[in-house]
C-alpha cells in the first residue's frame, strides 16, 4: 500500500478531494443558497463578460488555424520520428466520445426544439426557425468547443511528448516560471484546481446523465424507479467505468469508444432512413451552409443594441452562446488534457485540424438527422415533441423516437449509446484526474484509479438524491472564467516555446 502511494502526489490528492467533498457537502446542505450565490456570479460573468466568453472562443480558434497552417505545423508531438500510438479511427472515437459525451444525446432534440419555439431572429415555430434553430446548434456543437479543448491539449501534449514535462497542466507554464512550474506552491494550486474542476464537472454530467438514462427506462419501459432508479444506474455506471479505466485505455476506453461509434452511426442511419429522410438532407444541407456563410457574424454578435433580448423576452445570448462557451471551458480541463494524452506522434497540424474538423461534421451530421427528423414532426404534426408548450430535456429525443416505426427497439439502442457516452466521459475524467494526482505519470497506479473513480460515483449519488445538482452546475460555471485566463496563459507559454524550435532547424 504504502508503495502504491508513493508515486501519488499527495498535497494534490488530499487537498482536491478534501475541497470536492467539503463543496459537495455545502452544496447538498445548503442548496438554494449556493445555486443563488454562484448563479449570480455565473449571471454577472454572463451579462459584464458575456464579450469576453464570445472573444475568447473566437481568438483561439484563429490561434489554433494559425499555429496548424504555421511552419510549426510540422512539428510532431514527440520524437521527429514518432508514430501515432492509435489509429485514426480509434483516436477519433476517443476524442468524439470524451469531448461530448452525454450532452450529444441529451440535447440532440431538445436543443433544435428549444431555438424552434425561441428563435434569435425568426418567428417562432415557422420553418424559417427550423433552420435557424440548426444554425445555431451547430454554432454551440461545432468548432468552437472543439478549438477551445484543442488550446489546453496542444500546449500539454507539446510540453509532455516533446520537451518531457509531466502530463500536467501546469507545466504549460515553464516557458514563465521554469523549474518553479514543475514544483512548488503555484504549480500545485494550478493542479489542484484543475482536478477540483474535473471533479465537479464530471460528477455533475454524471448525475445529469443518470437521469436521462431513468427518464428514458421510464419513458420506453414505464418503469417508474424515481430517485432510487437513478441511484442504482450510478452504482451499475461506477462499477463498469472504473473496471474501463482500471484496464487501461487500449482495453478500456478505445474498446468503448469504438463500440459506440458503431451504434452511433447504426442509430443515426436507422432514423434517415425512416424518418423524413428528404427534409433531413435539405434541412442538413441548408443549415450548414448558414452555419458557415454567417460563421463570423454569429461568433462575433454579442446582440449589443438587444434587439434579440427584445424578440425573445430573454438574454439569449447569455442564456444560450456564453452558456456553452462557459460550459465547455469547464470542460477543457479532462477532455483537453485526455485529448493530449492519447495524442503521441501527431503532427501540430495535424492534431488541429482533425480536432477541429472530424467532430464538428460528425456533430452537424448527428444533431441535423436527430434534431431535424424532430422539427419536421413539429412542422408536420404539432405537439409531437413538444408538450404542453415546453421540451421536456429529458425525454425530448424519445418522445421524438416514439413517432417513428420500430420505436422501442432504437430508443433502447439510444439508451445504449447514452451509457457508453456515460462510461466514456468519466472514465476518462478518471484516466486524467488520476494521471494529476500521480505527478503527471501517465500510467498511475490501478488503485488510484478506483479511489477517484468512486469518489466520483458518490459525489454523482449525492447530488442527486439531495437535489444538489443544480447548485453544483452554478458553482462549475462560475469557476470558468478563472480557467479562462489559464488557458490564455497556457496559449502564450506555448507560442512563446515555439519559437525556440526555430532556433532548433
Amino acid at each position: 500500500m504504502k508503495k502504491i502511494f508513493e508515486s501519488v502526489d499527495k498535497t494534490i490528492f488530499l487537498v482536491a478531494g478534501s475541497i470536492t467533498l467539503l463543496l459537495a457537502i455545502v452544496s447538498i446542505v445548503f442548496t438554494e443558497q449556493v445555486a443563488s450565490i454562484f448563479s449570480g456570479i455565473f449571471n454577472f460573468f454572463t451579462s459584464t463578460l458575456g464579450f469576453a466568453y464570445i472573444g475568447f472562443a473566437l481568438f483561439v480558434i484563429v490561434a489554433c488555424l494559425f499555429v496548424s497552417f504555421s511552419k510549426y505545423g510540422k512539428i510532431r508531438l514527440g520524437g521527429d520520428d514518432e508514430k501515432p500510438e492509435y489509429s485514426n479511427i480509434s483516436w477519433f472515437s476517443m476524442i468524439f466520445a470524451a469531448g461530448m459525451g452525454i450532452g450529444l444525446v441529451f440535447w440532440s432534440v431538445a436543443e433544435p426544439m428549444n431555438h424552434f419555439m425561441v428563435p434569435p431572429f425568426a418567428d417562432p415555430q415557422t420553418p424559417e426557425a427550423a433552420v435557424e434553430a440548426l444554425q445555431y446548434t451547430f454554432l454551440h456543437w461545432g468548432v468552437h468547443p472543439w478549438a477551445l479543448y484543442a488550446a489546453v491539449a496542444l500546449p500539454m501534449a507539446y510540453f509532455h511528448f516533446r520537451k518531457g514535462l509531466p502530463l500536467l497542466v501546469s507545466s504549460s507554464f515553464y516557458p514563465f516560471l521554469g523549474d518553479k512550474a514543475l514544483k512548488g506552491g503555484f504549480s500545485k494550486g494550478i493542479d489542484t484546481f484543475t482536478v477540483i474542476l474535473i471533479l465537479i464537472g464530471v460528477a455533475t454530467s454524471f448525475g445529469l446523465g443518470a437521469l436521462q438514462i431513468q427518464s428514458g427506462l421510464e419513458f420506453v419501459f414505464h418503469i417508474s424507479g424515481g430517485t432510487l432508479l437513478a441511484v442504482v444506474i450510478v452504482v451499475i455506471c461506477t462499477v463498469l467505468f472504473v473496471i474501463s479505466s482500471t484496464a487501461g485505455i487500449d482495453r478500456g476506453m478505445k474498446l468503448l469508444s469504438n463500440t459506440n461509434t458503431v451504434i452511433v452511426f447504426a442509430v443515426m442511419l436507422f432514423v434517415l432512413l425512416v424518418g423524413p429522410t428528404l427534409y433531413i438532407f435539405n434541412i442538413t444541407l441548408e443549415s450548414i451552409g448558414d452555419y458557415i456563410f454567417k460563421f463570423i457574424p454569429m461568433s462575433f454578435f454579442t446582440d449589443a443594441n438587444g434587439t434579440v433580448a427584445a424578440h425573445t423576452g430573454e438574454n439569449w445570448i447569455g442564456n444560450w452562446t456564453v452558456f456553452y462557451w462557459a460550459w465547455w471551458i469547464t470542460w477543457t480541463p479532462f477532455v483537453g488534457s485526455f485529448i493530449a494524452k492519447i495524442s503521441k506522434g501527431r503532427t501540430i497540424r495535424e492534431f488541429v485540424l482533425a480536432i477541429l474538423g472530424v467532430p464538428t461534421i460528425m456533430s452537424c451530421i448527428w444533431f441535423g438527422i436527430m434534431g431535424g427528423t424532430g422539427l419536421n414532426m413539429e412542422l408536420t404534426n404539432p405537439g409531437s415533441v413538444i408538450q404542453n408548450g415546453a421540451v421536456d430535456t429529458n425525454s425530448s429525443v424519445f418522445q421524438m423516437l416514439s413517432n417513428l416505426p420500430l420505436s422501442g427497439v432504437i430508443s433502447v439502442l439510444v439508451m445504449l449509446s447514452l451509457l457508453v457516452f456515460f462510461l466514456t466521459s468519466a472514465d476518462a475524467g478518471v484516466q486524467v484526474v488520476s494521471t494529476m494526482s500521480s505527478r503527471g505519470r501517465e500510467n498511475s497506479q490501478k488503485l488510484i484509479k478506483v479511489i477517484w473513480g468512486v469518489i466520483l460515483g458518490l459525489l454523482a449519488i449525492m447530488f442527486i438524491v439531495t437535489g444538489g445538482l443544480s447548485a453544483v452546475q452554478s458553482l462549475s460555471f462560475a469557476f470558468s472564467f478563472p480557467f479562462l485566463i489559464i488557458i490564455c496563459l497556457m496559449m502564450a507559454g506555448f507560442f512563446k516555446y515555439l519559437k525556440k524550435e526555430e532556433l532548433d532547424e
